[in-house]
């Protein structure tokens, strides 16, 4: 055989060698790509759950309390928002806040909220704001959040009510102030669930008015204590 034809069949043993590596290797690789998938499911299926807390508290509450967070206006440009137990009781989108106090009542016992409304406190009648809180009943969570203007109408027999309900801001709440508050009826003590921030030029986040705040806490469901602890 001469040289040349010996050239040709090394050549071509080599092509096959080659051609063949090739074909293996492409088979091997798309049968670990069909099992990826499976391996990816056993990765999903090992994954830690991530636990969701009511109304979006960071961290879940105890047995026999309630979960709530309130938020109070931002200026007079954003409503506030109120949720308990995981049931958004007011909110812009709901369409059933207004500038002023708004106040939700819920039964300290089972958790029902039993009403809401607003009360304008720039421009309304303050004995509407009187006669509600007169009314409350016994054993019910007022929870309370500021928007726009709180103060402009308060007097003397509506801080002395509010402070019963175991605030300890009511005295001071004036023109545009942020406040947002969670009490009882006829609570002895002061009530944990407050925060309250002054009108001022100096430190408004808004032109005019403070910035929002938010509250958020675990209350129980009977009020014989309320551990300052459980406020977030």
């Amino acid at each position: 055989m001469r040289v040349s034809g010996v050239l040709r069949l090394l050549a071509l043993i080599f092509a096959l060698v080659a051609t063949w590596i090739f074909i293996s290797s492409y088979i091997s690789f798309n049968m670990k790509t069909l099992r990826l998938p499976r391996w990816l499911a056993g990765l999903e299926s090992q994954a830690i759950p991530v636990v969701r807390t009511k109304c979006g508290l960071s961290k879940p509450c105890p047995d026999n309390f309630f979960a709530f967070k309130i938020s109070s206006g931002a200026a007079n440009v954003v409503g506030p928002r109120m949720c308990f137990e995981n049931f958004v009781i007011m909110s812009p989108v709901k369409n059933n806040v207004g500038r002023g106090l708004n106040i939700a009542l819920v039964n300290g016992t089972t958790g029902l909220v039993l009403t809401q409304n607003c009360f304008d406190m720039y421009s309304g009648d303050i004995n509407l704001l009187v006669k509600f809180l007169k009314k409350i009943p016994e054993g019910t969570l007022v929870l309370m959040a500021s928007y726009d203007d709180p103060g402009t109408k308060m007097n003397d027999e509506t801080r002395k009510l509010l402070s019963s309900l175991g605030s300890s801001y009511a005295n001071q709440l004036g023109f545009r102030d942020s406040w947002v508050f969670l009490g009882a009826k006829d609570l002895k003590d002061k009530s944990p669930f407050e925060q309250f921030l002054k009108n001022n030029p100096d430190t408004n986040k808004y032109d005019g008015w403070p910035e929002l705040l938010e509250l958020e806490g675990c209350v129980p469901q009977k009020r014989k204590a309320w551990p300052s602890m459980a406020a977030q």
